[in-house]
């Protein structure tokens, strides 16, 4: 697998870091705007591991090789909370559909 590329600055990313965990949220209604609009309007719902890239010129940071499947699911795991404050102390978490 080919590393990824940044394309402004036509460089390889640099991985930082394996097993970088992450909240993915659901949106608590219809109206939920994603991102860091109203992260109020989000709630943690699965939880994930990727690694952690990063560019070496401009530092943007992605997330890839995700797997296929969460490491926990939030109705299916009854340690969820337990887990999220274990495995993501910074409580990073996607608010995206």
């Amino acid at each position: 697998m080919l590393k990824p590329i940044c394309v402004p600055c036509q460089r390889f990313y640099r991985c930082k870091k394996n097993g970088r965990y992450f909240i993915e949220a659901a949106p608590n209604g219809s109206d939920a705007l994603p991102g860091r609009a109203d992260p109020s309007d989000w709630h943690p719902y699965k939880l994930w591991s990727g690694d952690l890239w990063e560019c070496p010129d401009c530092g943007a940071e992605i997330i890839s090789g995700v797997g296929l499947e969460p490491i926990s699911v939030q109705h299916e795991q009854p340690r969820f909370g337990e887990l999220l404050q274990t495995l993501v102390p910074d409580g990073f978490q996607v608010n995206d559909c």
